[in-house]
């Protein structure tokens, strides 16, 4: 069974160009599945029946895990025995039946404007890590990328002087603008900072760690959360929330959804609504709050 998986995640790679974080995130739901399936005596992959997968959701059920990440297992199923029917390795498609559980959409966590300064105010020295920290924040919330975009960007991606990066995901890439402030930021740090941290000249990694390596996304949380405490800052931040805060910002100032869903990366415009919802959220408690007979 773990042979047919490492064909799907090399399907996954090479065909449907999958990004290297979904390619995970489906290797590690299937993996799973596959114990599970072992521990149930089921050994060959073409055996699985309907029941096998009900029993193994309410597994998940009964772990105690959300509906979202019970959903995404649903999904790495769906897609599994999809290629699998394809491939002739199973007659028929046991997860047809499979339902996803409905998934209640909660309204992200943003800062307001005041507070998205305070943060991007504090990195304020002229160390390299100072002018580093400064640069990625700049970005992140004037481009509204994910942080597994940044932290992924190559020099080669920078482009000073249209005022723009190019993300890549997969097979997909889009370029997003930025303004005065962020470009500011960019150019110190590549002129005066990015050469004192990463000590290889053949290295094309735009942001690095203190050892000249590529940033995780805890090392970049650990960062974030830092410079939060530092502006005092009681919204609890995670490396997505200045993500949320750029497209409120812009959908509340009256950015259309279509170019902000084209920023964000969204495939579906219904996941920028959320956005729009927010912003006619925003609207109603002023009005209740300001209005003489509101």
């Amino acid at each position: 069974m773990e042979k047919t998986l490492e064909g799907f995640i090399t399907y996954l790679h090479n065909v449907k160009k999958k990004s290297e974080n979904t390619v995970l995130s489906y290797n590690r739901d299937l993996s799973k599945f596959i114990r599970f399936l072992r521990t149930h005596k089921v050994d060959s992959i073409d055996k699985v029946t309907d029941k096998d997968l009900e029993n193994y959701i309410k597994e998940l059920n009964d772990s105690g895990f959300k509906s979202a990440t019970v959903s995404r297992n649903i999904a790495s199923l769906k897609a599994f025995f999809s290629y699998l029917n394809n491939e002739g390795v199973c007659s028929n498609n046991p997860t047809k039946s499979l339902k996803s559980p409905k998934i209640e959409k909660k309204i992200p966590e943003i800062l307001t404007t005041d507070e998205v300064f305070a943060l991007l105010d504090q990195p304020s020295g002229d160390s390299p890590k100072e002018i580093r920290d400064k640069a990625m924040l700049e970005l992140l919330y004037a481009t509204g990328i994910r942080v597994s975009e940044l932290i992924s960007l190559d020099v080669a991606d920078v482009n000073l002087q249209m005022s723009c990066i190019t993300c890549h995901e997969g097979s997909k890439s889009r370029t997003i603008p930025y303004g005065k402030e962020s470009k500011a930021a960019l150019a110190k740090y590549l002129d005066s900072a990015r050469g004192a941290i990463v000590d290889n000249k053949e290295s094309t990694i735009l942001f690095a760690n203190c050892s000249g390596q590529k940033m995780s996304r805890q090392g970049f949380w650990k960062l974030i959360k830092y410079y939060a405490k530092k502006a005092g800052i009681e919204a609890d931040i995670t490396p997505h929330t200045l993500r949320h805060s750029f497209a409120a910002h812009l959908v509340e100032n009256g950015a259309d959804l279509r170019s902000v869903q084209e920023m964000l990366g969204h495939s579906d415009i219904s996941t920028t609504q959320i956005y729009a919802n927010m912003s006619h959220s925003h609207i109603r408690e002023v009005y209740n709050r300001a209005h003489p007979r509101g």
